[in-house]
């Protein structure tokens, strides 16, 4: 399995499939990339499909530091550096848009060619003016506690928030398998880290074509937050998609991946 080893000894694990136009998928906090595994076999056929899990997270080896969405950041440029890519399109769903807009502030965006944010605020926190945040302190706090107590049972209760529909069992077991294979003082940090990050002093200044996917149902991001998004960064377009929650790409998988393929292709 292909791993990469950055500079503090932390693995990396990755996939790469199909060849043209890099395309990196970076999923969300405590998911992996076995989330995008109804993007993989689309893509792959007209691009060189990339596929990552952050440090500690899915199969990437365990490590205990560096949890926060700064230092994904710096990891992520480690790898593009690795992998040599050049003129990338990186899609972030949830924590993995904020690991983008973290990697263009600290390292510029001339090897960015577009970006696509799936279904995430500019702050996941309801600061004082920032009414549309998705986490308050008290709940913030009752996740972080939570997470120390019974890990699996609020995973079991979270996992549904994300989508309009039911969960079936048989997804739920792999999602709980997924999630799970954080220890809870990993999950915990960089819950706290990327729940308090506030990307809107430099939004203004990110002007790679971007492609905003928001789910209409609003059990946790607000349509809200797209429109927030659209306005502030210049080279956007909003698509909204009737009939998701947090994971239009699982939930409208088929209108997704063609909504994005499409973008790419106008590029």
């Amino acid at each position: 399995m292909p791993y990469m080893k950055l500079k503090d000894g932390a693995e990396l694990y990755y996939e790469v499939a199909g060849e043209g136009k890099p395309v990196l998928l970076l999923h969300g906090v405590w998911m992996s990339s076995r989330f995008f595994q109804k993007q993989v076999p689309y893509f792959r056929e007209g691009y060189q499909t990339i596929t990552l899990d952050f440090r500690g997270h899915g199969q990437s080896s365990p490590i205990d530091s560096g949890h926060t969405v700064a230092n994904y950041a710096r990891d992520l440029k480690q790898f593009i550096e690795h992998l040599e890519l050049k003129d990338l399109t990186l899609l972030g769903w949830s924590m993995g848009a904020f690991v983008i807009w973290e990697y263009i502030s600290q390292f510029g965006e001339d090897n960015i060619k577009a970006t696509v944010i799936v279904d995430e605020l500019a702050s996941d926190f309801k600061w004082e003016d920032f009414e549309i945040g998705a986490f308050d302190l008290p709940t913030l706090t009752s996740m972080m506690r939570d997470l120390q107590t019974d890990q699996k049972g609020l995973l079991t209760g979270f996992i549904p928030l994300m989508f309009k529909e039911e969960v079936s069992s048989e997804n739920m077991k792999w999602m709980l398998a997924e999630t799970t294979k954080l220890p809870a003082t990993t999950a915990s940090a960089i819950l706290f880290d990327q729940s308090l990050i506030d990307c809107r002093p430099y939004l203004s200044s990110i002007t790679v074509p971007t492609l905003l996917c928001f789910g209409k149902e609003e059990k946790l991001i607000p349509v809200a937050a797209g429109q927030h998004l659209h306005r502030e960064l210049s080279n956007s377009r909003l698509e909204v998609f009737e009939d998701s929650c947090h994971c239009p790409f699982l939930e409208e998988t088929e209108k997704f991946n063609h909504k994005v393929h499409s973008f790419l292709k106008s590029l």
